[in-house]
């Protein structure tokens, strides 16, 4: 497990942990897996898989009825992130607030981190 003992790896604002438990109790998901991906025009994009059985090597993360999983190789990444979801009139979806980011692209997709 990567980070400091007794800290969670990310942590979710509410909207995000509402959102979250209602895709798990939708079709019985135990939750989301987050990772990174080499690609977009930044160099990394995150990915969110629907997660139907618990990898032992994943760090869960667990708030208010949501689980989130995070991939052995994106632990490193996503450490002291705050993954929130917000609505607007245009779009909706999941916000990656990741203090490791030292680089984003305008479109918003893709990111990049000092060692990358």
């Amino acid at each position: 497990m990567f980070g400091i003992p007794g800290k969670q790896a990310v942590t979710m604002t509410p909207a995000a942990a509402i959102r979250i438990a209602k895709l798990m109790d939708k079709d019985g998901h135990q939750g989301l897996r987050i990772g990174v991906k080499k690609g977009g025009c930044a160099g990394m994009e995150y990915t969110m898989d629907y997660v139907t059985e618990v990898d032992p090597n994943d760090e869960v993360v667990e708030q208010d009825g949501a689980r989130v999983m995070i991939a052995p190789m994106a632990q490193m990444f996503l450490f002291g992130t705050e993954i929130d979801y917000r609505t607007s009139l245009l779009e909706s979806g999941f916000v990656f607030n990741n203090p490791n980011v030292t680089e984003a692209c305008g479109c918003g997709e893709s990111i990049k981190f000092e060692n990358m």
